[in-house]
């Protein structure tokens, strides 16, 4: 069922463009109970624009015969839902430091990103770039997987459970920086991390493993967003898995909301992505049910997964949207203008996170010096200068784990942005 009625504080959607109504004072005052999403655009301009943007991906994939249009297509409102109104981030800056973090897991599904990465003004994701997708250029931004060279892809995606890996990463680091930098009235480092996955990435060990660490550290800055359309290369998802899903992941630690109407919702879909950042206690995962390639007649089918649709199909779809059969990768004005309110409301982001930035530095001078330092990746410290001398260390046989125990353990004490990370090994 599709979340109707969720606890959201104030100020942890007061950059959305939306209006939450049903206003009610909870037992801390500062709460809301978001009952209607008011001020989205209208449902005719929504479905509009949905059908617009599945034609464009039958079109990016049909033009060279190759890639990946079923998820794409199938994840059209989650997109819209995520870069329209629930996402924080700057188009003209993509590297604004405190903006939302978006991880594609499932990275076959690439043309999803790369479409609203165009749509939203990304200014390197030009219309002539994006039509690239597949192409033999060598200057192409759009490869067969995101790669994290390119403006707005912040992990590079092709092995299936390793972008939920990094995506659990980023949300830890996120932790890490807020619990040492932010400060009462400073909240410096407050993102999000939005990462979408497939059936496949719930398959793979190192995508459990991360979500079962993500649950036990309680990172309530994580979103995991479900494409739940039960297809996979093969056929049917039933063939090859059976868990309860939801199930596993509520024994995982994660809060767990559900959209029946993945294709279509798109209110419900933000919905649940507001409560996702409200939630203040562990992480969330949205279960979207979708139908891969959506309007193709092999809708529901894994032909439409890793292949083109085919003339006749993308035809038949414009006409069933009732687009124009003989236009080819048209983006409408109205599409645009859809999307373009995000550049404007990102550079306000950046201009109050700056301008909060300017005064912490004045207040924290010294915290502020490391936190800069941070942002630019730089050491806190000369690490060098804590790597054991080569007399100090061991003459005798001695297991890696051991000698490499005694170089980053005194570099994990010093330097405060040196993590060391084990399984099972701490000691060594």
């Amino acid at each position: 069922m599709a979340p109707s009625a969720v606890s959201v504080e104030a100020n942890d959607v007061s950059h959305l463009p939306l209006k939450l109504d049903g206003a009610q004072n909870g037992s801390n005052g500062n709460t809301k109970h978001v009952e209607d999403v008011e001020m989205m655009e209208s449902q005719d301009k929504t479905q509009f624009v949905l059908r617009s943007y599945r034609c464009l991906i039958a079109d990016l994939c049909q033009q060279f015969n190759m890639g990946h249009p079923g998820s794409a297509m199938g994840m059209a409102a989650i997109g819209v839902s995520l870069w329209k109104y629930a996402m924080k981030y700057s188009p003209k800056n993509a590297d604004f430091f405190n903006r939302d973090r978006f991880v594609l897991s499932n990275g076959h599904a690439c043309l999803f990103q790369y479409t609203f990465l165009h749509l939203v003004g990304y200014k390197n994701m030009t219309f002539e770039q994006l039509a690239s997708y597949h192409s033999d250029r060598w200057d192409s931004y759009c490869p067969g997987h995101p790669e994290i060279e390119h403006e707005g892809i912040e992990v590079t995606t092709g092995p299936l459970g390793q972008g939920i890996a990094n995506a659990v990463g980023l949300a830890m680091a996120t932790k890490h920086l807020g619990a040492v930098y932010n400060k009462p009235g400073f909240e410096m480092v407050n993102n999000m991390t939005w990462v979408t996955i497939g059936d496949a990435c719930l398959q793979e060990g190192v995508g459990m493993e991360s979500i079962q660490l993500a649950g036990h550290w309680r990172l309530d800055n994580l979103c995991v967003i479900y494409d739940n359309n039960q297809i996979t290369c093969d056929g049917s998802v039933d063939i090859c898995m059976a868990e309860d899903v939801n199930m596993k992941m509520r024994a995982s630690g994660f809060e767990v909301l559900e959209v029946e109407d993945g294709n279509y919702d798109v209110e419900s879909i933000v919905k649940a992505l507001v409560a996702a950042r409200a939630n203040k206690e562990k992480p969330t995962f949205i279960n979207i049910k979708t139908t891969i390639g959506v309007g193709s007649q092999n809708e529901n089918k894994a032909a439409v997964h890793g292949a083109p649709l085919g003339k006749e199909d993308v035809a038949s779809i414009k006409k069933n949207y009732g687009m124009d059969v003989d236009k080819t990768l048209e983006v409408s004005q109205e599409v645009y203008d859809f999307f373009r309110e995000a550049v404007p409301r990102g550079e306000k982001l950046e201009k109050d996170w700056n301008d909060l930035l300017s005064n912490y530095s004045k207040e924290h001078p010294e915290l502020a010096a490391d936190f800069k330092k941070r942002m630019n990746g730089e050491m806190l410290d000369d690490w060098t200068k804590y790597i054991p001398k080569k007399e100090d260390m061991p003459t005798a046989p001695t297991p890696s784990r051991k000698s490499a125990g005694a170089v980053c353990n005194p570099l994990a004490q010093n330097i405060g942005n040196f993590m060391v990370g084990t399984a099972d090994l701490t000691p060594s």
